[in-house]
């Protein structure tokens, strides 16, 4: 439970107020609009059944951080669903651009890419009666991740099912086992929830990949019944080039609650600390090893970034 004074209502993407939000210009199949005008049909399918995928990308110095993986991701997310995107590459990135630029954004700014199967002839399920071709929405928002305190999870009796069922790779729209998840853990006085795989493994959170620390050592799921998270993947890789014991593992709920620290990995806020998990508190949140990965994450994204930059210059 929360202790006295402490923040409710906190999430992996709590973000600091930011009035100009309310005035945003968004982006929906080709033009730039106002908020307010930024719809789309209830014939919608993504609307409708959440037939679509979509990606979240943070921009840095005019630069949207690992957009290439971004775009993969989409990409063959949208193969899977066998959903035409309409555009190129190069077509969705000119649009993030553009929208940004709408907005007079360079940094502190998130965006939601999404891309569904378009408008239904017929409200009905059969991808047939899509026949307008794709929506492509784009919502970025002025958005510095700001979360007051680690978060506190809860496990819950939702899981990451089988590839069969729904593959937890498909970053898709249908959300609903996820959003339940976090439901219960709500309901139970934590902020998030801790999600196991078929086999009673620890996998995931509700939003973002999971990671603990255990003497010395990173560990995280698998990664056989979870996103392929991108700062996932980059978190994983700095721990390698930095020598630190790094392991894709099965491990239980027993080894979780032992563990030194915990940390939470995600494209909006990069490593998010956790405190709390089933009202048994870390060792420390943060700990060293999150802080240490964490300036690391910092960097790498700094070093991206500074590249991009040049190349632009010099190009």
């Amino acid at each position: 439970m929360l202790e006295a004074g402490e923040e409710k209502g906190v999430s992996t993407h709590t973000a600091a107020a930011d009035p100009r939000n309310d005035t945003l210009k968004l982006y929906v199949n080709g033009r730039i609009v106002p908020k307010a005008e930024a719809v789309v049909s209830i014939y919608d399918s993504g609307f409708m059944l959440g037939d679509g995928v979509w990606e979240g990308i943070r921009l840095h110095e005019g630069v949207w951080a690992f957009l290439d993986a971004h775009l993969d991701r989409l990409f063959e997310g949208a193969l899977a669903l066998d959903l035409d995107v309409g555009m190129t590459r190069e077509e969705l990135a000119a649009a993030l651009d553009a929208v940004a630029a709408a907005n007079g954004m360079t940094g502190d700014a998130h965006a939601r890419l999404m891309v569904t199967r378009g408008v239904k002839s017929a409200p009905f399920q059969h991808p047939a009666f899509s026949r307008s071709g794709p929506t492509v929405a784009i919502i970025v928002e002025h958005s510095r991740p700001a979360v007051p305190r680690p978060i506190r999870l809860a496990s819950v009796a939702h899981h990451r099912g089988l590839p069969l069922t729904q593959d937890a790779k498909l970053n898709s729209h249908s959300k609903l086992n996820c959003i339940l998840a976090c439901i219960a853990a709500e309901k139970a006085g934590a902020d998030e929830a801790l999600m196991f795989d078929p086999f009673g493994f620890v996998n995931t959170t509700n939003a973002c990949n999971f990671f603990i620390v255990r003497k010395g050592e990173v560990w995280t799921s698998t990664g056989d019944y979870c996103m392929n998270g991108i700062t996932r993947g980059h978190v994983i890789a700095l721990c390698r080039e930095n020598g630190i014991p790094v392991f894709e593992r099965n491990y239980s709920l027993v080894e979780t609650y032992g563990a030194d620290e915990a940390f939470m990995t995600g494209s909006f806020g990069g490593l998010t600390p956790v405190g709390v998990i089933d009202g048994r508190a870390m060792k420390a949140a943060p700990g060293p090893m999150t802080e240490r990965l964490s300036a690391l994450y910092r960097d790498h994204v700094a070093a991206h970034v500074a590249a991009h930059v040049a190349a632009r210059r010099s190009g």
